[in-house]
């Protein structure tokens, strides 16, 4: 049974991603056009499918780290600020693309709030390693040798 852990991370969210946004069950706020993800980034994203892939990141996590919150996750998408003189400091992300983006996934099904923090249902877990298992067919098909593992 192939699982998140075999397959790298990028491909898998890329997948995940493209799945959430054929669903229907995903949709970027009205504000997501304009909003920057973290008080380190000067812009926002330059990919027009990035809530997609943010919902897909948030998604994974919550399955390899999970319970988690939005504030151990809004330090994992967080940065280091550029000053200009003095050295720069880690800042977190943007609380509000966390919680929205979870929120989507707990009306979709995939995530849910307990006490405790956010957990993954058995419908995100089946749909993350269903997709996992494409991308190591996939992956198989360019590389043989991934075959044995």
């Amino acid at each position: 049974m192939t699982t998140v852990y075999d397959v790298p991370p990028a491909d898998l969210i890329n997948a995940v991603a493209e799945e959430l946004k054929a669903s229907g069950k995903i949709t970027p706020p009205a504000w997501a056009a304009y909003v920057k993800t973290g008080v380190h980034t000067e812009m926002p994203p330059s990919n027009a499918d990035w809530w997609y892939v943010r919902c897909a990141s948030v998604l994974r996590h919550v399955y390899v780290d999970g319970p988690v919150g939005v504030s151990r996750l809004r330090t994992h998408y967080g940065g280091k600020t550029k000053n200009r003189v003095a050295t720069g400091r880690s800042v977190k992300g943007s609380g509000s693309v966390i919680r929205e983006a979870l929120q989507q996934l707990e009306k979709a099904g995939y995530v849910k709030k307990q006490k405790d923090g956010r957990h993954i249902t058995p419908e995100g877990r089946a749909l993350l390693d269903d997709i996992a298992h494409r991308v190591k067919m996939r992956l198989v098909e360019k590389i043989p040798e991934l075959a044995r593992y």
